[in-house]
């Protein structure tokens, strides 16, 4: 989408393996030259399984907090796991209600 222009305002660079995306020192010292590298604002992962493990990664070992949201539905829906802290369901309500009153305004 970047290449035909279907993206704008954003520098969009990639793929770049995790350590790449979120680490300057991890980049230049695999002389990786990209004005994203090191400060990627957004992660995009290639699959749901994908997705899962960086999200289980972030929130077990990094200590993130979580939010469970799909997007590009008409309303937002709230995805969470089974073994999702009471926290991280709150924090996938809350999300939503704060998609939908902006939907509300701009559609999706």
């Amino acid at each position: 989408m970047a290449d035909r222009g279907q993206i704008t305002g954003a520098l969009l660079d990639g793929p770049l393996a995790f350590d790449n995306a979120v680490s300057m020192a991890a980049a230049r010292t695999k002389g990786i030259v990209s004005e994203v590298a090191g400060q990627a604002d957004i992660l995009v992962v290639p699959d749901l399984e994908s997705g899962n493990m960086l999200a289980k990664q972030l929130e077990y070992l990094g200590g993130a907090a979580c939010a469970g949201i799909v997007l590009g539905a008409r309303v937002p829906i709230v995805l969470t796991s089974r073994a999702d802290s009471r926290e991280t369901r709150l924090a996938s309500c809350a999300v939503a209600v704060l998609l939908a009153h902006r939907y509300k305004v701009l559609p999706p």
